[in-house]
């Protein structure tokens, strides 16, 4: 399963579709994750672009870890539709981050 809870990956989310403005918030934040928490948001974007199934989100995460030659946020910020990357996987491996998303945006 996921090392890194949906609520970060609702900032991830929501921070990517704000890019213009956002892009040193968001990659600070995810310079800021654990290693684990890195290779699972990689993986989960993977997952969500089809690069890899739901079945292989343990697979994914240690590719991710294995054959990181870029800084994470360097890499996913170059990924486009990243948001719709990571909500996919999050819709793949029956996870959702829309809870998390609307209380951020309360400004919870």
């Amino acid at each position: 399963m996921l090392d890194i809870s949906t609520y970060k990956v609702a900032q991830v989310i929501l921070m990517s579709r704000e890019l213009d403005r956002a892009e040193g918030e968001v990659r600070a934040f995810i310079e800021r994750l654990a290693e684990e928490e890195q290779a699972s948001l990689v993986a989960l974007m993977w997952i969500g672009r089809g690069s890899f199934g739901a079945d292989e989100i343990e697979e994914a995460k240690a590719t991710a870890r294995d054959e990181a030659t870029t800084p994470t946020a360097d890499y996913l910020l170059g990924t486009p539709h990243l948001s719709d990357h990571l909500e996919n996987g999050l819709d793949e491996l029956g996870l959702s981050a829309q809870d998390d998303e609307d209380d951020l945006v309360r400004g919870g």
